[in-house]
């Protein structure tokens, strides 16, 4: 996975998130009722809804819209419906897209995401196309300034992870099996590092880079995407300027 950085999306995100806060809250709201659909509403006994809040929290949800999601989910404050997708497409340059769609209106995000890729130039592609080019992994974003590579390395070991990217100034990125995330992130922060983000993701199995008028027309593309409500998550192989 060398060269891929996945702190260079993280800050990315971050400035995202800092200029559409209700559109986060809103994705994690989601995010929170999926959880609970499947795994009920007790994040003691439910480590999907448990990493789901870990995530509200980092990014400033209150704990009263979070247990509101919570309460919506379980049917206490009215019954919502929302069902998980995922949609396949072909970006800009020839690269690989999955999105993450959680929704409660399946033919309105499917052509939503539609038009977003075919104004890109792009194209919505069947169950499959991309999805080779992946593999589903936890990937836990850390601070751990002051600290080598083998330093690290030697932590994310011990947390029984299965590699470890060095972002620079500080920040690195771990790779582990997916049911191992939650007992990863634990070990990494008992040993007193910072955890930034922890969670799921397809991880790209090599990246491409694209030319700048393509990577332009590509960066508006995944604005679009990540600015629709019904999209969670934008998993892509583009190397991130």
């Amino acid at each position: 996975m060398s060269g891929h950085s996945k702190w260079a999306t993280i800050k990315r995100d971050k400035a995202k998130t800092d200029a559409a806060r209700g559109n986060v809250f809103t994705k994690i709201g989601r995010e929170i009722a999926i959880a609970v659909k499947n795994g009920g509403p007790d994040p003691a006994n439910n480590p999907r809804l448990a990493t789901v809040i870990a995530k509200a929290r980092s990014n400033n949800m209150p704990n009263d819209n979070i247990q509101r999601s919570i309460k919506k989910a379980s049917g206490e404050l009215g019954q919502i419906n929302y069902e998980e997708l995922v949609y396949e497409g072909y970006g800009p340059g020839g690269s690989a897209v999955m999105c993450d769609i959680v929704t409660d209106n399946k033919n309105r995000s499917s052509s939503d995401i539609r038009h977003i890729f075919d104004k890109a130039g792009g194209s919505l592609a069947g169950p499959g196309a991309v999805a080779y080019l992946f593999t589903r992994k936890a990937v836990i974003c850390i601070e751990a300034k002051g600290m080598s590579e083998d330093d690290v390395t030697m932590l994310a070991l011990d947390a029984d992870a299965d590699d470890v990217e060095d972002d620079g100034d500080g920040f690195f990125t771990i790779y582990g099996q997916v049911a191992k995330l939650q007992s990863i992130k634990e070990s990494l922060e008992k040993a007193g590092v910072k955890v930034e983000s922890a969670d799921v993701e397809q991880v790209p199995n090599e990246t491409i880079t694209l030319d700048d008028s393509k990577y332009e027309s590509f960066e508006k593309m995944l604005d679009k995407l990540e600015e629709n409500d019904d999209v969670q998550n934008v998993y892509h192989n583009v190397e991130m300027k």
